[in-house]
């Protein structure tokens, strides 16, 4: 990281959407991107499904 930072004056490059949409294996800032996402596709479902619940099962 170190090493990056000194190639690139310490500023931050931006990266393009195609090198953060890649399925990366290994602890890579794509696999934690795609994690955060699939957490959260997992969460609104499940309280989707707690909702239709509740209103469909009366009380």
């Amino acid at each position: 990281m170190a090493e990056q930072l000194e190639k690139t004056s310490g500023v931050a490059e931006p990266v393009g959407s195609d090198e953060l949409n890649a399925w990366k294996r290994g602890f890579t800032p794509q696999a934690e991107i795609w994690n955060g996402r699939l957490a959260m596709i997992g969460l609104s479902a499940g309280l989707a499904v707690v909702l239709l619940v509740r209103v469909f099962a009366g009380n």
